[in-house]
């Protein structure tokens, strides 16, 4: 794959606070039923003072994290006394990483970049790391939690949206030939039951949402169908290709002049324009699609200019809210990069897309060198996301700069 971005010189001093937090030592690592993870291979970047590839970099940040247990914020509802218990217990596979939609992109991020060769000096640790959570028996105590009352809306949609994204990796894997299409098959196969519920939610709930959800935060509705078209395409269920693409049709096909003035707010991390965007390339094809954008967002600059979007600035890494902003900047350059590859070659809005896209990335890769566990526990799989191409056609590539 083509990389249009500079690879990323990032050292292991700088991650220091994806570092495995030490828990009660009176507990045994059975009483508490988490996996502690040990390296089975060297980490490539150990010695500071040798540049890396930002995948080592990203593949490190979520293997120390699948599995940190704390800190953890738990969105959850409480049936019974019972239901009082710890992350690990509640959702055996997805507990690490703050909470459990991270948690589940963190195990995607790990997909994605072994199934695509990308660290190869770390297949055989994360392949260790990934076996070790998607077990039977703990995939088992994931579909129990979703299957308690009150748990239909958990999740719903950012979370639900990044497992399906999970299972999409892992099918595509298992599509191929090969020892790690063997292993994806396994693993598909024991979370697909667990898919099926979610699957099930999600169709349960699309024909009830009476509008979209503009927010720029986790329940925006734009970023999750996006990711639900992407799986329905991949897995053949047409009736979630059907129900996404109606909703989004009308949800936005009449959607102008969208205020990207009043954007971005303090605490976003998707774009409520641009995921619009994004998400309408998906459901509408050449002209049409670059019809719909002039009304959508007519000041697009036609010159190459990447001034007429501007980065979201952070002011405090260590704010678990602030810090959205930089995923924001990442989640704006995947869109971006997206509209483009749905327009016209001779579109001329498509140099200043790219240009502001650069721009955007580039400033959100930065940010996942903080030591700073409140935003590099969920960055490296929006860095990842943006700079391995996922969402974008495989048959239509990455659009040319």
């Amino acid at each position: 794959m083509i990389y249009r971005k500079a690879i990323a010189v990032l050292m292991i001093a700088t991650l220091t606070g994806c570092t495995v937090a030490e828990e009660d030592k009176n507990q045994s690592s059975q009483e508490r039923g988490v996996f502690e993870r040990k390296n089975v291979a060297p980490d490539p970047a150990d010695n500071s003072l040798t540049p890396r590839k930002a995948e080592h970099a990203y593949a490190r940040i979520a293997l120390n994290c699948i599995n940190k247990q704390y800190p953890n914020k738990i969105s959850h509802v409480l049936n019974n006394a019972a239901d009082a218990a710890e992350p690990a217990k509640l959702t055996p596979v997805f507990y690490g990483c703050f909470d459990w939609h991270s948690a589940v992109h963190g195990h995607w991020l790990l997909t994605r970049l072994w199934g695509q060769d990308l660290v190869p000096e770390m297949n055989d640790e994360i392949a260790a790391a990934l076996a070790a959570n998607f077990t039977t028996e703990k995939i088992a105590g994931e579909l129990a939690y979703f299957n308690g009352d009150d748990r239909k809306a958990f999740e719903r949609p950012y979370g639900l949206a990044w497992f399906l994204q999970l299972t999409t990796e892992l099918r595509e894997i298992a599509a191929g030939e090969g020892h790690k299409a063997k292993q994806a098959k396994v693993w598909l196969t024991r979370l697909e039951p667990l898919e099926a519920v979610i699957v099930g939610n999600i169709k349960d709930w699309l024909p009830k949402l009476a509008y979209p959800i503009r927010l720029g935060t986790h329940n925006q509705s734009a970023f999750a169908f996006g990711l639900f078209l992407d799986w329905a395409d991949h897995s053949g269920d047409d009736e979630m290709a059907s129900l996404v693409r109606s909703k989004t049709l009308l949800f936005h096909r009449n959607d102008q002049n969208c205020p990207m003035a009043y954007e971005p707010s303090g605490e976003d991390f998707l774009s409520s324009c641009l995921m619009v965007a994004d998400l309408m390339r998906r459901v509408m094809v050449g002209d049409d699609y670059a019809s719909w954008l002039s009304d959508f967002l007519p000041e697009i600059p036609t010159d190459g200019s990447d001034g007429w979007l501007k980065v979201g600035i952070v002011n405090d890494p260590t704010d678990g809210k602030l810090v959205h902003l930089d995923g924001l900047n990442l989640s704006r350059a995947w869109a971006l990069e997206g509209m483009v590859s749905a327009l016209p070659a001779d579109d001329k809005r498509r140099a200043s897309l790219l240009a502001s896209a650069s721009l955007h990335g580039d400033s959100g890769e930065n940010s996942v060198r903080t030591p700073h566990y409140s935003g590099s526990h969920w960055l490296a799989s929006f860095a990842t996301y943006w700079r391995t191409d996922r969402g974008i056609s495989t048959s239509g590539g990455k659009p040319a700069s």
